[in-house]
């Protein structure tokens, strides 16, 4: 199914996502750490019985850093769960709660929470990827490139277990800090340092990027710009940009959700889940070329990736 983008379809995608509510398992508000004096929760949705492929995707909300909570990446977290991942929409502080690292350091201790939780999760502990959206792609990006750094674990439990991820899904995520996100007098040079650019290395988890080109909020070049440095640097990444798709695109709207889970469900496929040696997609000719670029083109998205 080609999903509509826009706010004309967000209705309808809530009441298929209420409908469809049922094959999902949720465990809701679970206390995962502390940030500072606040008990930081979280919300599971399991995979069904038979699908599942003993891994977690932690999905980190947008808001601008103000505002926003879990229940804002319902779709997405119901959708990857769908693909047979354990999804955790997981909550932070926002700046009226903390001041940077806060922001970080709470999601590296849901990553390390996940982690030491893989047998009750049923999921292998070396795979724990992240998902960030918006102002949560910041976080996202900013763990994938920062895996085990003492300075931004913080104190939110779970010490001494790894904050490493595996994998990293960038919902046309925000990659640059601003000034309302740290401290009061913080100068440029913090900004920067704040910002997921300057955590670019070999070392960064191979990431996944998915942006509507309609996004006026956070402009696709952002994306395109940080697939070609990380690719530059020799990582792993995968990108797909979505026709006609706004900022936001896949919330309240089951169909876009689920194109772009299946997207990173096969992201993850070929380099976590069942890493092998795959043929490559095809140049244009014959099944293997209509296979391999059918998904996203059928979605709507262009699509370009570095193996």
């Amino acid at each position: 199914m080609v999903p509509a983008f826009g706010s004309g379809a967000a209705a309808q995608g809530q009441q298929t996502q209420q409908t469809d509510a049922s094959d999902i398992k949720v465990e809701s508000d679970v206390v995962y750490g502390k940030g500072g004096d606040l008990d930081l929760r979280l919300d599971i949705y399991r995979p069904l019985t038979g699908t599942e492929k003993r891994m977690a995707v932690i999905h980190i909300h947008g808001g601008g850093f103000t505002q926003g909570s879990k229940t804002g990446v319902a779709s997405s977290s119901r959708a990857f769960a769908r693909q047979g991942y354990v999804s955790i929409a997981s909550q932070y502080r926002l700046t009226g709660q903390g001041r940077w690292p806060a922001q970080i350091e709470d999601v590296k201790a849901a990553i390390r929470w996940t982690r030491a939780n893989a047998s009750m999760l049923n999921i292998d502990p070396a795979r724990v990827a992240v998902a960030g959206y918006s102002a949560g792609g910041l976080m996202a990006l900013f763990a994938a490139g920062t895996s085990d750094q003492k300075e931004f674990e913080g104190n939110g439990g779970n010490a001494g277990v790894s904050s490493k991820v595996a994998a990293c899904v960038g919902f046309y995520p925000a990659v640059s800090a601003n000034r309302n996100l740290l401290p009061d007098g913080a100068d440029q040079a913090a900004i920067d340092a704040a910002g997921a650019a300057s955590r670019i290395s070999p070392n960064f988890a191979p990431t996944i990027f998915l942006h509507g080109l309609a996004d006026t909020t956070i402009p696709p070049q952002s994306s395109v710009n940080f697939f070609e440095k990380l690719r530059a640097a020799g990582v792993k990444v995968d990108l797909h940009l979505f026709q006609g798709a706004p900022h936001a695109y896949e919330i309240n709207n089951p169909d876009a959700a689920q194109v772009s889970a299946q997207l990173a469900n096969l992201f993850f496929e070929r380099l976590i889940v069942n890493p092998r040696e795959y043929p490559p997609f095809g140049g244009g000719r014959g099944g293997g070329g209509a296979r391999g670029g059918g998904g996203a083109r059928g979605a709507g998205a262009a699509g370009r990736g570095q193996q």
